[in-house]
């Protein structure tokens, strides 16, 4: 999926974005403040349905918590790597510890949550311009 395909003369796609992350109100939180940003959301609460909305959804980019339960989302990013090799994933966490993680390499940006969102807006506006023009 890309940003700029349109349908039939109307506005031009929003991009996809899919937020995995077990918080509930951080979830809300992080859909709300996209919608915001102009972009479609869909979520997941775990690793093992994240895998499902990307396979069902094919999201441009990828907002993934770390500390999760049923699939952690280290592991997630390895299986969401081979449903789509070229989507980016931003590993959102409250730990600073796993950026030092092998595993976590694979992902496009590496964040640790704070109550200020613009790193992360910014973040993803970056990606999604970069997949864009590569595209």
């Amino acid at each position: 999926m890309t940003t700029s395909t349109t349908d039939s003369g109307a506005q031009p796609k929003k991009p996809l974005l899919l937020i995995v992350e077990d918080d509930v109100n951080q979830r809300a939180l992080y859909e709300e403040e996209m919608r915001d940003e102009g972009y479609e959301v869909v979520t997941a609460s775990d690793g093992r349905q994240a895998l499902q909305v990307a396979t069902d959804a094919h999201p441009d980019l990828v907002i993934m918590d770390v500390n999760m339960p049923v699939m952690d989302g280290l592991d997630t990013m390895s299986r969401l790597i081979e449903v789509d090799r070229h989507i980016p994933v931003i590993i959102h966490t409250a730990y600073e510890s796993y950026k030092d993680s092998f595993a976590s390499w694979s992902a496009d940006a590496y964040i640790v949550k704070s109550g200020d969102l613009n790193n992360l807006k910014e973040k993803v506006r970056e990606l999604l311009e970069s997949r864009d023009s590569s595209a």
